[in-house]
């Protein structure tokens, strides 16, 4: 399985996606990560309105650093 770098995750913030494709790369990056965890920051039971925050660390390729990807 390829491992993926931080270039892989920026798309989380600028492509929208459908529920599915978005849940199915959300699980790539979270089988892709050597811990990870959730917080439900809020919810809006009225509007159903919600915020979710994953935090981890992604298991990087050898010989990769945050450094080479900008």
């Amino acid at each position: 399985m390829k491992k993926w770098s931080i270039k892989d995750i920026e798309w989380l913030e600028k492509t929208p996606s459908s529920p599915s494709h978005f849940n199915w790369r959300v699980s790539e990056v979270l089988f892709n990560s050597t811990n990870c965890r959730c917080k439900v920051e809020s919810i809006n039971p009225t509007t159903g309105e919600y915020r979710i925050v994953l935090h981890g660390t992604l298991d990087i390729d050898e010989g990769t650093s945050p450094s080479n990807f900008n």
